[in-house]
């Protein structure tokens, strides 16, 4: 087949899809409703710091290889910055520093040294990750690890809330294993940390859209999709504000946009699931700052704050799971992480610094063992429509890996014609 695709939305899992796709040859229509693209992954200049800053922050392992591969075809892996396989933390209730530090190959040997693992654990508390493999469809990470106090909660629940977005005592423990067993579980080569060197928007967003253009690919930014014709088994019309836009028979459409907005065109084919906030801090210093041994983040308990990321004068402090630190004023959510951040860095905490706010209240899904078990799979009922996002049943959390690998699987289905369009 040879139609047209319409690709909806243009962040992470639509940009993936419609580079894939491009890739291979089909004619590709993306339309975004913003007036740019990456969804919640892009950069901006903020006026009040006078720096481009990230809509949040997001840590890539080697063992993303969805994203890589990503990265790979639009030329942009080399934005990325990134280090050794080390895991500094922070825990703000006694002052104690550590650093995680997987060893080569995917024997743990790491573990069996005092100076690699977390503080008042032993080699056996790590053997407790191999219980995510065997966790039940209704388990929570919390059911599964925290028999294990210390090493629950200096390790496992911050790793767990980071990727789930949900509390470690609500999280699905199923999501977190593919987590381990692509990076921790296969040695330090694969979870070597990686940040965008000058911001989500130059390494992940600009190069696809750059790649797009130079293969003829349509950008519509301000076009919102309101309603979608349908006539037995297809799409016949996108209803956009502005136009209808007719398909025709062999066009298809992958729709790539959040849940909420999906459930709102699609209500018996999407669920509508619960979501979780996410809040980021950015704080200008005076001068620019490093992290103990350099390293451009810091995961931090015992406080509200739980990584924080360094970029020159910049420090970054994301909050997951943050539903109740979201409901604060952002003048006290900005006192409350500064308060952490000054303890971390040995600053003054009753002069903070010039701050911008980012609360995300829709910022994932809630990754419970209920929604896990109701996420669509990218095929639908509808012969010419495919879902992406991170929020479909891609077998992972939803992350920006997942995002990349929903676009990803929606245009190989597409491509492979596993139904008829």
């Amino acid at each position: 087949m040879s139609g047209t695709v319409h690709v909806i939305g243009a962040g992470l899992a639509g940009l993936a899809c419609a580079v894939a796709l491009s890739a291979a040859g089909r004619d590709v229509v993306v339309y975004e409703a913003a007036g740019h693209a990456g969804g919640r992954c892009r950069s901006f200049r903020d006026s009040t710091l006078d720096r481009v800053i990230d809509n949040g922050n997001h840590l890539v392992m080697r063992g993303n290889t969805a994203l890589l591969r990503y990265l790979d075809t639009i030329g942009a892996r080399g934005h990325l910055a990134g280090g050794e396989a080390v895991f500094p933390f922070l825990d703000l209730g006694d002052g104690s520093r550590w650093t995680v530090r997987p060893s080569a190959g995917p024997l743990p040997w790491w573990t069996m040294v005092p100076e690699r693992r977390v503080p008042g654990t032993r080699p056996t508390d790590y053997l407790g990750g191999l219980r995510l493999a065997r966790a039940g469809k209704r388990e929570t990470v919390a059911d599964c690890l925290a028999d294990r106090p210390q090493i629950f909660s200096r390790l496992w629940e911050p790793l767990a809330v980071a990727a789930l977005n949900t509390s470690a005592e609500e999280g699905a423990a199923r999501l977190l294993w593919p987590v381990l067993s692509r990076t921790f579980l296969r040695g330090a080569s694969y979870c070597r940390p990686f940040v965008a060197r000058d911001g989500l928007s130059e390494t992940f967003v600009a190069p696809a859209l750059a790649k797009l253009a130079g293969q003829g690919s349509q950008i519509r930014f301000g076009s919102r999709l309101k309603a979608i014709g349908r006539a037995g088994d297809r799409i016949h019309t996108l209803g956009f504000a502005q136009q209808d836009v007719a398909l025709g028979d062999d066009d298809s459409v992958v729709l790539a946009v959040p849940n909420t907005a999906a459930h709102q065109l699609l209500e018996d084919l999407v669920p509508a699931f619960p979501h979780r906030a996410i809040v980021n801090a950015h704080f200008r210093l005076e001068s620019p700052i490093a992290l103990p041994g350099n390293s451009p983040f810091l995961g931090v308990v015992g406080g509200t704050a739980q990584w924080l990321f360094v970029r020159h004068d910049v420090v970054s402090v994301t909050v997951s799971a943050a539903d109740s630190l979201a409901a604060h004023p952002n003048d006290e959510i900005a006192r409350i992480l500064w308060r952490d951040v000054a303890a971390a860095l040995g600053r003054d905490r009753t002069t903070i610094p010039p701050v911008r706010i980012i609360n995300e209240h829709r910022a994932t899904i809630a990754q419970t063992p209920a929604v896990a078990g109701r996420r669509p799979p990218p095929e639908t009922a509808l012969a010419n429509l495919f879902l992406a996002g991170d929020w479909t049943d891609t077998g992972i959390p939803a992350t920006i890996e997942g995002a990349v690998q929903s676009g990803h699987t929606a245009a190989k289905m597409l491509l492979s014609m596993r139904k008829p369009v």
